[in-house]
């Protein structure tokens, strides 16, 4: 499946970092801002978690919801979440296997060393489940503003 603008976004269901099983159709009638983020703890990581729960009464106010994606296990997220009070749910993606879906699991290089992982993207989901809009190889500096941006002028 490929990720396309004006498409129904792909429905999955995921462990949640408050202990539930949630599905993307759970939000069906609200926006969604979807964003995957390689590890939690990890400065960049914990920026853009950080921005989001700074702009997080925003969103909510043009009837929108955050959710982060990595593939850390659920303490971690736990831990993340308790740290910094991440008010928006963070889910489990251990086999990767939505990563996948979304087209975010990529091959990466650091150091000279290559390895899979997550892309950093986002996509915002409009009310009927289509994909509005979308950021991949994101950078975390003033990436949450612009997603609120768009949000304000294309879908409130």
């Amino acid at each position: 499946m490929t990720i396309e603008l004006g498409k129904l976004a792909p429905d999955f269901e995921l462990l949640a970092s408050n202990g539930e099983k949630v599905k993307l159709s759970d939000f069906k009638g609200k926006n969604v801002v979807l964003y995957f983020y390689p590890k939690d703890m990890t400065p960049g990581c914990t920026t853009q978690a950080c921005d989001f729960r700074d702009y997080h009464s925003d969103f909510s106010q043009l009837d929108s919801v955050i959710i982060g994606v990595s593939p850390d296990p659920i303490e971690k997220h736990e831990k993340f979440r308790d740290k910094y009070n991440l008010p928006f749910l963070l889910l489990f993606d251990e086999d990767h296997r939505v990563s996948e879906l979304y087209e975010v699991w990529k091959l990466k290089k650091n150091f000279g060393k290559e390895y899979m992982g997550i892309e950093r993207s986002t996509f915002v989901i409009d009310k009927e489940g289509r994909i509005a809009k979308e950021w991949r190889k994101v950078k975390v500096k003033g990436h949450v503003g612009e997603a609120l941006q768009y949000v304000k002028e294309n879908l409130a």
